[in-house]
């Protein structure tokens, strides 16, 4: 699913009017028509019910307008609370102002604290509110009169639609413009937003449909690159296809290197997934005198316990036995449970470096390249890094404030900068490669927020570079199966799954997944 920015929307707008005769009062009805269905799929005919509709400046405003005529069509009672001063509206929202007032539909200016004071008393009393203060175009935090409206609509207990995107919502980054409009639905125009998928953003638009207003398909691509969405039909396309003639052989050998005193589990986990994400071997490359707690505890992973590692990490000391490890490996996992011993720092950094198989690095993987940025890039092969918003911020010297403030972006300028796929998680994981394309998830729960999550996203995405998926491929749909697995899960959990739950869901997903194409397929 393609996301467009605001400068992309603002781009589309102006082509579909200027290149392709397309007016910008059929655009503006075509929306406000497409939002009132879509009221109407939700909650029912309009007639005889009450509708707030919050005017603000611009199109989202005339959108707005034409939302009012075309409730009031239907049978509804629509109000307009109009925040701006009425010769302010211009262009086709002030041709859908004037529309509104030669129809009995009350137009009450919100120009003044006396007048805000009145429209705010009468909210309550409508059945529905439709917001159409700001659509992509803000840029900076509400104030005044349009921040108090904003915060009588979230108190006032009325369902409210929000058109194109809430009110207050950066649209690029879902952060929150001083205030923000807690929408129950989000009809989005043309494309979708970024700020849809993004947190806090994803939780303020509530429900969201994506509504065509008629922007044509070739002025779209005019103006890509597109972030994307993950979704079902395109993760699915993805999938390694499995022969009938397939043996353990064939379907590729995942080294796993991890593990040490106390973090015995996270090895443990990437290893599960990486057989859970259908890798046909999967080799433990362990602290010899670990070794026994690998043997007992998964009895389908082969372990190998380097010599030279008898104190409870791994160690540099082991790299002949972890170089001949490598052979006839196609994949590799660094990190999960490592830990940061000193010798355990030097034998990450040499084999991030000399290891010609494709990698992913996580965990103390990623704690022990800090300090490193000129090594990134000189991989022999592909690299995946997947740190959370913490290890982020060691890799780049920075908060976790500043990380969350633009995670696109930051992601985005990592991946380039340093020649790798970087998996940045969190709610709303964002995937970006070296060729600058960005990928933002829309799989998962609140109920990840849990021990464990990490180390079986990283065995799956190791798992599937091991059966000879890309690095960009294994990574998204590595991204969106794990959160798929998990979601699956919440259905009946809200919380409290374990990691190993969600890499023992992964077989029925991943089945799902391909199930899904093959329905669009024989639909084609």
């Amino acid at each position: 699913m393609r996301l467009a920015t605001a400068q992309q929307m603002r781009n589309l707008d102006a082509a579909a009017c200027n290149d392709f005769g397309i007016a910008g009062s059929v655009l503006m009805e075509n929306a406000g028509r497409a939002t009132v269905e879509a009221i109407v799929r939700r909650w029912g005919e309009p007639t005889g019910r009450g509708f707030g509709i919050l005017i603000g400046p611009g199109n989202n405003g005339g959108d707005g307008l034409v939302i009012a005529r075309l409730l009031h069509e239907r049978g509804g009672h629509p109000t307009v609370y109009l925040l701006v001063a009425p010769d302010k509206v211009k262009g086709d929202a002030a041709i859908n102002l004037a529309r509104v007032r030669q129809l009995p539909i009350p137009v009450l200016p919100v120009v003044d604290e006396e007048a805000l004071v009145s429209a705010i008393a009468g909210l309550a009393a409508h059945f529905l509110l439709v917001d159409a203060l700001f659509g992509t175009g803000l840029q900076r935090p509400v104030a005044g009169l349009f921040l108090a409206m904003i915060e009588a609509v979230n108190h006032c207990g009325r369902p409210v639609v929000a058109v194109d995107l809430p009110s207050g919502l950066n649209s690029d980054t879902g952060l929150v413009l001083g205030e923000c409009v807690r929408a129950d639905l989000t009809v989005t125009l043309g494309l979708a937003k970024p700020g849809l998928f993004l947190s806090p953003g994803r939780e303020l638009a509530g429900a969201f449909e994506i509504v065509d207003i008629g922007i044509p398909a070739a002025a779209q691509d005019r103006f890509g690159p597109y972030l994307e969405a993950l979704e079902a039909g395109t993760m699915g396309r993805l999938l390694p296809r499995r022969a009938a003639t397939a043996h353990k052989g064939s379907c590729g050998h995942l080294l796993v290197v991890a593990g040490a005193t106390g973090k015995t589990g996270a090895a443990l986990l990437a290893a599960r997934a990486g057989l859970r994400g259908g890798a046909g071997l999967v080799s433990m490359a362990v602290p010899t005198d670990l070794n026994l707690i690998f043997e007992i505890a998964l009895a389908e992973a082969m372990t190998l316990p380097m010599p030279g590692s008898d104190a409870g990490c791994l160690s540099v000391v082991s790299l002949a036995a972890m170089r001949a490890a490598l052979a006839g490996k196609q994949a590799v996992v660094l990190g999960p449970g490592l830990g940061i011993a000193r010798e355990t720092m030097e034998l990450v950094v040499t084999l991030y470096r000399e290891t010609a198989l494709p990698m992913v690095v996580d965990a103390d993987g990623l704690n022990c390249l800090v300090g490193q940025a000129d090594l990134l890039g000189q991989a022999g092969a592909p690299r995946i890094l997947t740190p959370h918003p913490g290890e982020m911020a060691r890799l780049l010297g920075m908060s976790v404030t500043q990380v969350q403030a633009d995670r696109l972006a930051i992601a985005r300028d990592f991946a380039r900068a340093h020649g790798v796929v970087l998996i940045l998680k969190g709610a709303a994981t964002v995937v970006a490669a070296p060729d600058g394309r960005v990928a933002v998830n829309a799989s998962g729960n609140a109920g990840m927020a849990a021990a464990g999550m990490g180390d079986v996203l990283t065995g799956l995405v190791g798992a599937l570079l091991a059966q000879g998926c890309g690095a960009w491929e294994s990574a998204c749909l590595g991204v969106f199966a794990h959160g798929l697995a998990a979601d699956r899960l919440a259905v009946h959990m809200r919380y409290g799954y374990l990691a190993s739950e969600v890499a023992d869901e992964l077989p029925t997903v991943l089945t799902e997944l391909a199930e899904h194409v093959s329905s669009d397929l024989s639909l084609s």
